[in-house]
């Protein structure tokens, strides 16, 4: 336990962030004194220290005065250590990169820990060199203002840069003014994976609801195409949960009415994720093939057993080799398989095997993900079972997969993080020349409103018009999780939307 005492409630998402990069395995509570004036919040005991020294845990404390801000760490391996700096409350955004900073040194100072990321805890630090390229800033300039800003390392910034240019290459093709993207969330799963927090049901459970679910899903569409007949549709995404634990018939009935429904005229790319190679039949592929999908995902995670077996994966390394291979006997030229690093019990041969099998596979995309345990996965909420178990994932890791990747001729050209990644890392998805996901970049750089459809998805609607900072504005609506409820009050779901895109 960490726990962290304020004076003001300023910069509270920025202070737990950073402490929680360092101390992933730890929680991080903030406290507030009575000068903090928070009414709701927790107010910190005058006896803290004596408290957490028999609970075990360790204090910080930050205090805000009129011009300067002083943090202190009061059982730092080496002793108490403390920090004062001079700020200027007005300039906010110099205030909070200020107070990240020395935050940040006094972390890696007395933990003895860099990093990669430096003071970067958001999820997007691909948005930074995106905005500095666009007004017309050096890759020098960008390199020395994410340095002194943010203390990340060389690899990273250079990292985000390249993939920055790639990026606006990929967008610069896009109408952001007149054209949207449209996602379809299907929330079925063979079973639930032990690391997984998305919204996602067994299909055992539900099989006699999906044709009620589809039914549901199609007046949302309808809504959805009538709204934005006079748009261009740029890239449709099918994700889930695993959308082929649908029948064909069903898989087929789905794509075919978002066919006659919307305009395909101007979209760049269809995607369905195919995902687990237990839900893969050939019969399924023949429906996608049939029906013009442009790309696909099948998801292998790993490709050793003993870890599948241990995550859920219900399949086998062999199923994952046959699915791949029957997708491309059967034409489709544009597959992208995912990993994840950091899974329990892996090492970095492992990792090294799992990266020869994919080198003799050859997909089209690689995505490299980082191990992040969410609140709601099973992962955490049974963590006392796992305890013991080792779950590493280094920048040695990920030096291998991008080396690998190298030799497969995948260039990085999306990035994002999330809260708890094993190592501090990224998510890094990596393509060969014309085969990048559209989709994956349009939502995370932000610039396009993106539809969504179904259970637990949320549409996101972008301004085209960009605000004096060169940010826009960005609102969202949601759709319940809950796959009944969401049958039941789909015509709220739909109100939703309304009242969204009715906002001047």
């Amino acid at each position: 336990m960490i726990t962290v005492t304020l004076n003001r409630t300023e910069f509270e998402y920025d202070i737990h962030s950073l402490i929680k990069a360092f101390f992933p395995k730890e929680d991080v509570e903030l406290y507030y004194t009575k000068e903090a004036h928070a009414d709701e919040k927790n107010v910190a005991c005058t006896n803290h220290s004596a408290e957490q020294e028999e609970a075990g845990s360790s204090h910080f404390s930050i205090d805000y005065a009129d011009d300067r801000i002083s943090i202190a760490w009061d059982d730092a391996p080496d002793g108490p250590a403390r920090r004062t700096f001079a700020v200027d409350f007005s300039n906010r955004t110099e205030t909070k990169n200020a107070l990240k900073e020395h935050l940040y040194r006094l972390l890696e100072e007395e933990t003895g820990q860099p990093l990669p990321w430096g003071t970067l805890t958001g999820i997007r630090p691909t948005k930074i060199p995106m905005q500095m390229l666009d007004e017309g800033k050096t890759k020098e300039e960008i390199a020395s203002y994410m340095k002194q800003t943010y203390l990340a390392s060389d690899e990273k910034i250079n990292l985000s840069i390249a993939i920055a240019e790639r990026e606006r290459a990929l967008l610069s093709r896009l109408d952001y003014k007149n054209g949207y993207s449209l996602y379809i969330g299907i929330p079925f799963c063979p079973s639930t994976c032990l690391y997984c927090s998305f919204t996602s049901y067994p299909l055992t459970s539900w099989k006699t609801q999906v044709d009620a679910y589809l039914d549901a899903l199609e007046k949302e569409l309808d809504y959805v195409a009538a709204k934005n007949y006079h748009r261009k549709l740029n890239s449709i995404y099918i994700g889930g949960g695993t959308p082929t634990t649908l029948e064909p018939y069903q898989l087929d009935r789905l794509i075919r009415k978002i066919r006659c429904s919307f305009d395909l005229g101007d979209c760049l790319e269809f995607t369905v994720e195919a995902g687990r190679p237990d839900s893969i039949t050939e019969e399924k592929l023949l429906v996608l093939r049939k029906n013009g999908i442009s790309r696909i995902s099948i998801n292998p995670q790993t490709m050793k057993q003993k870890t599948l077996d241990l995550i859920g994966r219900h399949h086998t390394v062999e199923q994952t080799i046959e699915s791949f291979r029957m997708a491309r006997k059967l034409g489709f030229d544009n597959i992208n398989m995912d990993l994840i690093m950091g899974l329990p019990e892996e090492n970095l041969a492992d990792v090294r095997n799992t990266m020869e099998i994919l080198k003799e596979l050859d997909p089209d995309n690689i995505t490299i993900h980082s191990l992040a345990i969410k609140r709601a996965a099973r992962l955490n909420i049974f963590k006392d079972r796992y305890e013991s178990m080792m779950m590493v994932n280094t920048q040695e890791h990920m030096d291998l997969c991008a080396e690998y990747c190298h030799q497969m001729g995948l260039s990085p050209y999306y990035l994002y993080r999330q809260k708890g990644m094993a190592g501090n890392m990224e998510n890094v998805g990596y393509a060969k020349p014309g085969k990048a996901g559209v989709y994956n970049v349009l939502i995370m750089e932000e610039r396009q409103t993106i539809v969504a459809c179904g259970a637990g998805a949320s549409t996101k609607r972008v301004w085209p018009q960009p605000n004096a900072d060169g940010t826009h504005r960005i609102e969202r609506c949601e759709n319940v999780k809950d796959v009944g409820l969401y049958m039941k009050r789909i015509d709220e779901m739909i109100a939703r939307k309304q009242q969204l895109f009715s906002e001047k």
